[in-house]
């Protein structure tokens, strides 16, 4: 029997407990054949010091779903999988609400991928940009 997405994304989100994940409060909420999206509140807890989201923060977000869309679509008793290089460009200030990040495959290889993350507001407002580079290699 195949699970349905609820499920699916229950699981899914279940792996975050006692992580950065849990702690950023980043919850994975869709996905699809060739992409995932999470989302993390915009709180005091995620801020500069000048009252708007971290850029940090928001990399944090971009590393999570990447890495995350990187393991959902890797056989992982074969293989696991590392972050490599992450680049981010941020665009917009937030100070409150959600932001949502869209992480996409640009290239899904054997052995290295690239996603494109798109981090956007609740007004789908492009907050920032950011690439990831992931890696799998065979356990041994």
């Amino acid at each position: 029997m195949q699970q349905s997405k609820e499920e699916f994304l229950a699981k899914v989100n279940a792996v975050s407990k006692n992580t950065l994940m849990e702690t950023l409060e980043i919850e994975i909420v869709d996905y699809g054949d060739n992409f995932l999206v999470a989302r993390m509140p915009v709180t005091p807890k995620v801020h500069q010091p000048d009252g708007v989201l971290h850029g940090g923060a928001t990399a944090a977000l971009a590393e999570s779903v990447g890495s995350f869309a990187s393991h959902i679509f890797t056989d992982l008793e074969k293989y696991f999988v590392r972050g490599l290089e992450i680049t981010a460009n941020h665009l917009k200030s937030v100070k409150t609400g959600y932001i949502y990040a869209k992480a996409t495959f640009l290239h899904k290889g054997r052995t290295t991928q690239l996603l494109d993350i798109r981090v956007t507001d609740e007004a789908d407002n492009l907050v920032s940009i950011c690439r990831l580079s992931t890696i799998s290699l065979p356990k041994k």
